[in-house]
């Protein structure tokens, strides 16, 4: 595992076109894997700013391959360290947005010229941001922040459109062989998402409003009394059988919801609650990705520096995920494991922070009558340790 995030982490910084986006992109992975959960540009010490701004909105470095880079190194991955064939691959898909309270003109002001892009900071479901369809495999241990889509409002496509094409999205080799679950909340438990995943031959676990009508007009909410779970229905609009299940949610406010699964698989009522209630997986990792991992944090000027900043924040979780895997006893902590990723992926920016240190506080050792000097070891001393 460790190997593989080390040459995932060399194959990045040969990627880029100067030494100076060498260390750039070094500086940015530091900064995400600080895991303090507030990765600003300003926070770093070993790069300003500004040279970062010019990182993300201007330089020319090859964005789409460092896509492809991480993806191919994943893939690799899972080759060289296969999960046992029995365990099937989740597909987990959700919407999430990245609140944004500024005014961010650039990203959320429509212009007059009908040939602009759309803007990307809008107001959904009652929340202003930038709303990303995301796409999050399960395989075993391994999690996998895939791809994502960036909604971008009426007239465009919907994040039920965006995740079919996060589906097609889905490389054949990491499927072969094996049970496909796709797992999603109720928001995409719509006929055309249901549709193309049984089109794919794929499993769907979705949530399911308790208002959808049967095609003999009642409720999903009416089934519950005599009716039995793990029943099959048929859907309005759906001419297809699916397997529903349904629990009593306890909300905060000590109120129960009923909250219905349906399968486009026969499984029991027992273990499609189960399998459903692991949908969860997605929403843990938003949380971690968000405060660990510096997701939300954005303030680019251009829609290029935002989408290399969501791209790298990814990553940055993927070779954390990695060295957590290898580390034996586990680490079983964010910020220890994002501590332990610096230490063995990136020791040159702890080496640089530690330097700043020391040179901001050589005064303090200068008041106990000390002098703090550091010079370089000879050649032989530096192999043999």
């Amino acid at each position: 595992m460790l190997q593989h995030a080390q040459g995932l982490v060399y194959s990045l910084i040969s990627l880029m076109p100067s030494v100076y986006q060498k260390a750039s992109l070094k500086a940015v992975l530091g900064l995400f894997l600080d895991a303090q959960g507030h990765a600003l540009p300003e926070h770093t010490q070993i790069k300003s700013a500004s040279s970062l701004s010019r990182f993300f909105n201007r330089y020319r470095w090859p964005t789409r391959q460092v896509i492809r880079t991480a993806r191919a190194a994943i893939l690799e991955q899972l080759a060289t360290h296969p999960v046992r064939k029995g365990v099937p691959v989740r597909l987990l898909i959700d919407l999430s947005t990245l609140r944004k309270t500024g005014k961010f003109w650039h990203l959320s002001t429509p212009t007059e010229d009908i040939n602009a892009p759309e803007p990307w900071v809008r107001m959904l479901n009652g929340k202003r941001g930038l709303h990303l369809v995301v796409l999050y495999i399960v395989i075993g241990q391994r999690r996998i922040p895939w791809s994502f889509r960036v909604w971008r409002g009426k007239g465009r496509p919907s994040p039920n459109q965006l995740a079919c094409k996060l589906l097609a999205s889905v490389p054949k080799s990491l499927i072969k062989g094996r049970t496909v679950i796709v797992q999603a909340d109720t928001e995409f438990g719509t006929v055309e998402f249901l549709g193309a995943v049984r089109q794919r031959k794929w499993r769907a676990v979705v949530g399911v409003k308790n208002s959808r009508l049967l095609q003999d007009g009642r409720k999903l909410k009416d089934l519950p009394g005599k009716a039995k779970r793990g029943l099959q229905v048929y859907l309005k609009d759906i001419d297809y059988p699916l397997t529903v299940s349904w629990f009593w949610l306890k909300r905060a406010d000590n109120q129960r919801e009923l909250r219905f699964v349906a399968s486009t698989h026969p499984y029991s009522g027992v273990y499609l609650i189960r399998l459903g209630r692991k949908r969860w997986a997605i929403e843990g990792f938003f949380k971690t990705a968000k405060h660990q991992f510096g997701l939300h944090c954005f303030g680019q000027s251009t829609k290029i520096g935002v989408y290399r900043w969501l791209v790298l924040s990814l990553i940055a979780y993927l070779l954390a995920h990695w060295v957590d895997l290898w580390a034996w006893p586990p680490v079983l902590d964010w910020k220890a494991t994002a501590r332990l990723t610096l230490e063995k992926l990136l020791p040159s920016v702890l080496w640089f922070q530690l330097l700043r240190q020391i040179r901001r506080n050589v005064d303090i050792a200068a008041q106990f009558g000390f002098e703090i000097i550091i010079k370089s070891l000879p050649d032989w001393a530096y192999r043999e340790w």
